[in-house]
């Protein structure tokens, strides 16, 4: 009993010293999840205990992003979007792909910023707008490579499926190359 009474207590003095930027990381990692869980999923499977279980989905990753929750996240999400093209016949609207890669995209590095704060860090305004214009430069930027390369599957018929599959490959080679090099030279 005695070591339960300590942890409440020591939960009681962390949220007491919580401070605001950490606290709006989190609630932007629940918002992004909760984003692309409800883009993913089709709407004819929104009941009140699936919604539920969306929700919970999303708090998981805001409240412990050091753990395995982020990657469980994005799973469901990914889960959700097969779920919908392939057993709801939902077809893929480029909008929805893009909106639904984003919000994955912004909750694994909100998840990764969040890792990084503690819960009581004083936080310079300045390196949160930093971390969010490089976040989203590289959701814009990977906008625009996905909306090229579904026009590169347009044209051709056939074989424009087949350009832009091997567009795509060389794009992720590319960004591959260019980590490994960063890496190195980091």
């Amino acid at each position: 009993m005695k070591a339960v009474t300590e942890r409440v207590r020591a939960l009681r003095s962390a949220v007491n010293r919580m401070s605001p930027a950490p606290l709006l990381v989190r609630a932007g990692i629940f918002f992004t999840v909760l984003v692309g869980l409800l883009l993913a999923y089709p709407v004819e499977m929104f009941t009140a205990r699936a919604l539920l279980a969306l929700t919970v989905v999303a708090v998981l990753p805001a409240v412990a992003p050091r753990r395995g929750w982020p990657t469980f996240a994005a799973l469901v999400t990914v889960g959700g979007w097969l779920i919908a093209s392939a057993g709801y016949d939902r077809p893929i609207a480029l909008w929805r792909l893009l909106a639904v890669a984003a919000a994955l995209y912004l909750a694994h590095t909100l998840c990764a910023l969040a890792a990084l704060l503690p819960y009581d860090a004083v936080v310079d305004p300045d390196l949160m707008l930093r971390w969010l214009t490089r976040a989203g430069a590289v959701v814009l930027a990977a906008a625009v490579v996905g909306v090229v390369l579904a026009w590169l599957g347009e044209i051709g018929g056939g074989a424009g499926f087949q350009a832009a599959t091997v567009a795509g490959l060389l794009v992720a080679v590319g960004l591959s190359g260019l980590l490994g090099w960063l890496l190195r030279r980091g």
